[in-house]
């Protein structure tokens, strides 16, 4: 997590931004101060982001006899970014401000094995109808953040090996679109964005998190220390194709046996219950059979539960967080599920990691992961290195 305050006698530009971002308004004095700054380099660079539209006044401090003090503040409209995550079957794009906050969202149908060159303009022409739509088109972008539903190298934006996502490996993402609106593009796995949402936005005390989605497949983001942890190749979290207890030898469409995907996911949920001769084929029809009270479903979405417990016991061994957030589309099948995560977590993992562990819903839902894009975009563009280079 970033430092609250910059190093005293040495607040660059974006390091002075960095600590207006909290959203207080500070006089000159009181940054003079913070900083050990004299007061007329905190003029000179106060001049600097004001120039670039990132700090506005706020106004004046009450008087107490002489000239009322200005106050300076984060102009949080200074830019938009451009964020989206896109899912198997599903998108939703979003433009927000510098705090990742929406001004404009959308959500649609979306095959991702339609590959880039379908997807990728779909996503270009539904960020310039929301730009129009809220009357956005004359601000500055600041970047783009997609989420996409596989496997990414962050550090080139590109997909690595992702299994549902045929045309996409290897894929210049941050190059297509970069080429059409001329500003930094940030790629990453949707869970890992999910995880980033649900920590900036819902638990920013949460130093140690896991988030969970079961959807169609299932994924984790890790947020530790309070930064999101990718791994070497951007394959963290992985959690769907981990051998899961009891699975047998039950076929996972990465081609092996056994995986947690192909026993809890939504897919294989609806499977189970077809072979009971209930009707389902998404995770969807899984959600509204346990919602109208059907009892086999519930009992099948629960035993999901319990097998994904069993994988994150191990996970919570390792790593001890203190928050697991479970999201997705099946886990608005509401307190089966948890209830199945719950079970297992506690009876397979030691008391000392669980003593004060949360195992709870998500609270950003279906706009996690847009507004881990976001804050993906915001991080790298708000960092003072970037900051200091561009004002220079």
């Amino acid at each position: 997590m970033e430092d609250d305050v910059p190093s005293l006698g040495t607040a660059s530009p974006g390091e002075l931004l960095r600590l207006l971002r909290d959203g207080v308004p500070r006089t000159r004095t009181e940054l003079t101060a913070v900083t050990g700054l004299a007061r007329s380099t905190v003029r000179a660079r106060l001049d600097m982001l004001l120039d670039a539209g990132l700090v506005s006044d706020g106004g004046s401090e009450a008087s107490t006899g002489g000239r009322p003090a200005g106050r300076f503040v984060f102009n949080a409209k200074a830019r938009v970014v451009l964020a989206a995550e896109v899912g198997a079957t599903h998108a939703t794009v979003a433009v927000t401000d510098l705090t990742s906050t929406p001004l404009a969202l959308l959500r649609f149908d979306q095959d991702i094995a339609e590959g880039p060159d379908v997807v990728l303009p779909r996503l270009i022409a539904a960020w310039r109808s929301l730009l129009a739509e809220g009357d956005l088109e004359s601000v500055r972008l600041a970047g783009v953040g997609i989420g996409l539903p596989g496997p990414v190298e962050h550090s080139t934006g590109r997909p690595n090996n992702p299994p549902i996502m045929p045309g996409w490996d290897g894929y210049d993402v941050p190059g297509r679109i970069g080429a059409e609106l001329g500003v930094p593009v940030l790629v990453d796995n949707e869970v890992n964005l999910m995880a980033l949402g649900e920590h900036t936005k819902c638990f920013p005390e949460a130093e140690h998190l896991i988030v969970v989605k079961v959807a169609t497949g299932i994924g984790a983001g890790f947020i530790s220390n309070g930064k999101l942890h990718r791994g070497s190749v951007g394959a963290a979290g992985d959690l769907g194709h981990i051998l899961a207890p009891n699975a047998g030898d039950v076929p996972c469409r990465c081609g092996n046996n056994g995986c947690l995907e192909a026993v809890a996911s939504g897919a294989a949920i609806a499977a189970s219950l077809r072979a009971k001769g209930i009707e389902a084929r998404t995770s969807s029809d899984v959600v509204t059979l346990v919602r109208s009270g059907n009892l086999e479903a519930g009992q099948v979405v629960r035993q999901a539960g319990r097998n994904i417990g069993e994988v994150l016991a191990a996970c919570v061994s390792m790593f001890n967080p203190s928050l697991i957030v479970v999201g997705g589309t099946v886990a608005l099948a509401g307190e089966m599920l948890l209830a199945g995560v719950r079970e297992a977590i506690y009876r397979r993992s030691l008391p000392l990691a669980t003593e004060n562990l949360r195992i709870v819903p998500s609270q950003a839902g279906d706009d996690g992961g847009v507004l881990g894009a976001a804050a993906m975009v915001v991080q790298h563009v708000l960092s003072p290195a970037v900051v200091d280079r561009q004002l220079a």
